[in-house]
């Protein structure tokens, strides 16, 4: 069956001596993987249209159950600065990665689409890539089901006096329920007010925030922990992240 779709490249790897294989993440299919034949030769009609994070329209014959094979593709966006800028590749990378890894094959999803379009479009307009990053996880947890409660106390219920993060119970707690997550981590205002935000906030429409770096630091804890508690997974993007951190790049 031959498709017509928008798709954003989220994994692109080589195969054999001149091919590529390619995975589109698309709003009416959800994730598609394809062949590209000959895209790594000089020359090649596909070569820029399969790099990591184009944004593009694809022609491509897919059967059920095989992998597809790329007709023809132009680009919509081909996200230079990302591959371009170590920073932003990172981050993208962990945005590809996420959707690659979280989301099942052929899972259409048109919202989570324009999301990730949208993240990496702030990525490369130089907004807070920690602020994107943490915006899309949320979009993820909720799409697998683990979305943290951030509105209350997940323990009593309480609105008021929230003081702590609890990746173990699974949201927020307040002063007198912070000792019941062992693994609880301290927040101020403005942590919750984000934790809060993130989930109800849409990626398209992120400005230009400033947050300080006290904040930043307790939501990429809060964040991070409970990515590891609900979701498990060794994240090779996340990891690059974290050695530049250490190592101040």
């Amino acid at each position: 069956m031959l498709h017509s779709v928008q798709g954003i490249v989220i994994r692109s790897m080589d195969y054999g001596e001149g091919n590529k294989i390619i995975r589109l993440f698309t709003p009416e299919l959800g994730k598609v993987g394809v062949m590209a034949r000959g895209a790594k030769k000089l020359k090649s009609k596909h070569g820029a249209v399969t790099q990591l994070f184009t944004y593009g329209d694809f022609v491509f014959f897919k059967q059920r159950g095989q992998m597809g094979s790329l007709n023809g593709a132009e680009i919509i966006e081909a996200h230079h600065a990302l591959r371009k800028d170590l920073h932003k590749s990172a981050y993208a990378s962990y945005l590809a990665e996420m959707t690659d890894r979280m989301l099942g094959d052929e899972e259409g999803n048109n919202y989570l689409f324009e999301q990730l379009k949208a993240g990496l479009m702030a990525i490369e307009e130089n907004k807070d890539m920690q602020i994107v990053t943490h915006l899309y996880e949320m979009k993820m947890f909720e799409l697998a089901g683990y979305l943290p409660i951030t509105d209350a106390c997940v323990a009593c219920g309480e609105t008021a006096g929230i003081t702590t993060f609890g990746p173990n119970m699974g949201g927020t707690l307040c002063s007198r329920c912070r000792f019941k997550d062992a693994s609880a981590i301290a927040i101020g205002e403005g942590a919750h007010k984000l934790l809060r935000l993130f989930p109800r906030m849409d990626m398209r429409r992120l400005g230009s925030v400033q947050v300080k770096a006290e904040t930043k630091e307790q939501l990429k804890q809060c964040m991070r922990a409970y990515m590891d508690v609900h979701i498990g997974v060794q994240w090779k993007s996340r990891g690059f992240i974290e050695q530049m951190e250490k190592y101040n790049i």
